[in-house]
């Protein structure tokens, strides 16, 4: 892979002005505006991180989590460009990349949970679990796909779609629904969505194969996932040919990743700490007996030198008189760690460089470091002492009924919208809930479509209905459709 190639400021729509512009920006600097400028950006406010409808000010939204990768991001951006300008230098790696390469990972950090469905990763599988179910179920009359075939036939849906579409619903990720979004979705001027440079989209791909090529148990991380929709798959080839990755990852999109591991890790410490769901003693408990039976030798001192930061800052906390020495120790530490992992990034991007640009490397970018072992501690004690806690397991029930409920409602309306059959009186008032934005996109890709593919934009359709909901609209419809006013 070649950098000049890899920072392509192209966008999928071209457009020629008639006259120079005074605007002195570079096109990724633009990206930079359209989405802080953007509704899609701004929704992520009401959406969840960890804690559903929190009252707190305090506890992140995908928002502040986004910010926060971006942030991280830009940093990891900076390091790892001047270890290669400096250090590896790598000739083809121009001094003017350094900016494109910031800015690509800047924008790349508001983005990557754009397509993020209400209720976090819950939502996700909320999703996936209703199609796997109900696919098979719904019966469709298949005298609407073939005209010759009698009009009493009906087929489930599971045997009406291929199996990529199938697999596209079963295996639905918020990170595959981000490319949809900002190339599509969000109507900025037409069509093709925010219309973003390609050197930020292929940032965004974390996982480049289809939704019949996840392989949940291969070496390769890149295959962990699905990263498009069939329905996207020519707007991916785009990218993939624009870019030369040709089903590598972009090397971005390593740093992305890092970015997003060490905010989520480190912030679920913080928001667990400040609702009361871990202490400073249970922290420093389960970093020790962590660090005591799962850290290597090799990874021991730099491991035992975190820890001792964090009794380093209770300590000089209770020494200058604070009346809360946990929280000042805890919320000072988790800089120290979010240092350390940064550190442990850069270098990996470092010491794989030649692996990363010959699309060979498939691993994240914290393993075999010091910071594997950190991110995996903060993830066990998250998940001990927060996630499986009562008042989030309360939330997730209710966030599955309202899910559940959205589906059972909008699918059966969907299916025969644009057919020869009318719709039902509720049907057709049902549909205007649905962003005309998004029934233009639908209008606009499935001309010229067979039956059955329209059929699979249409049930694509009400997945993109409900990832654009916020937390709380997706609660006040619920509520209503259910007569709760």
């Amino acid at each position: 892979m070649e950098w000049e190639q890899l920072l392509c400021p192209d966008r999928i729509r071209s457009y020629k002005r008639s006259r120079p512009s005074n605007d002195l920006r570079s096109e990724f600097e633009k990206d930079y505006h359209r989405i802080i400028g953007s509704a899609s950006f701004r929704r992520l406010q009401d959406k969840t991180q960890v804690f559903p409808l929190d009252k707190s000010d305090f506890v992140r939204t995908r928002l502040t989590h986004s910010l926060e990768v971006s942030s991280f991001c830009k940093s990891l951006g900076q390091n790892i460009s001047r270890k290669i300008l400096l250090e590896i230098q790598d000739e083809s790696f121009l001094p003017s990349y350094q900016a494109d390469v910031c800015d690509i990972l800047q924008c790349a950090g508001l983005l990557h949970d754009i397509g993020n469905p209400p209720f976090g990763h819950f939502g996700e599988n909320v999703i996936r679990k209703w199609f796997r179910e109900n696919l098979p179920k719904i019966q469709y009359p298949v005298n609407l796909l073939d005209k010759s075939i009698g009009l009493d036939v009906t087929q489930s849906l599971s045997d009406i779609l291929t199996d990529e579409m199938q697999a596209d619903f079963y295996n639905f990720e918020g990170n595959t629904q981000a490319l949809r979004v900002v190339t599509k979705l969000h109507y900025l001027v037409d069509e093709h969505g925010m219309n973003l440079t390609k050197g930020l989209l292929g940032t965004i791909i974390k996982y480049p194969v289809s939704s019949l090529e996840i392989d949940k148990h291969s070496d390769n991380i890149c295959e962990h996932k699905m990263g498009y929709y069939y329905a996207d798959k020519e707007t991916f080839d785009d990218i993939e040919e624009s870019l030369g990755l040709y089903g590598c990852r972009h090397p971005l999109t390593f740093v992305l990743e890092a970015a997003d591991d060490i905010a989520y890790r480190t912030a679920d410490i913080e928001d667990a700490f400040k609702k009361g769901m871990i202490s400073y003693n249970i922290l420093l408990e389960e970093l020790e007996k962590y660090g005591e039976s799962e850290v290597p030798v090799e990874f021991a001192d730099e491991y035992d030198a975190v820890i001792e930061a964090l009794k380093y800052r209770h300590y000089k906390a209770a020494e200058r008189g604070f009346t809360d020495a946990d929280a000042y120790a805890i919320q000072n530490w988790i800089v120290t760690a979010q240092g350390r992992l940064i550190a442990d990034a850069t270098a990996s991007f470092q010491e794989h460089y030649s692996e990363i640009m010959d699309g060979c490397y498939n691993k994240e970018l914290l393993e075999g470091t010091t910071g594997q072992y950190l991110v995996e501690v903060l993830g066990n004690i998250a998940t001990k002492y927060a996630f499986k806690s009562s008042q989030i397991t309360k939330i997730e029930i209710a966030a599955n009924k309202i899910i559940s409920s959205h589906l059972d409602t909008f699918v059966p309306a969907i299916l025969y919208y644009d057919t020869e059959k009318p719709l039902d009186e509720i049907s057709e008032r049902l549909i205007t809930f649905i962003s005309d934005n998004y029934k233009s996109i639908y209008h606009i890709y499935s001309e010229g479509k067979s039956e059955t593919e329209k059929l699979y934009l249409r049930l694509l359709l009400v997945t993109d209905f409900v990832c654009g909901m916020t937390d709380s609209y997706a609660k006040r419809l619920f509520q209503e459709m259910n007569g709760d006013f």
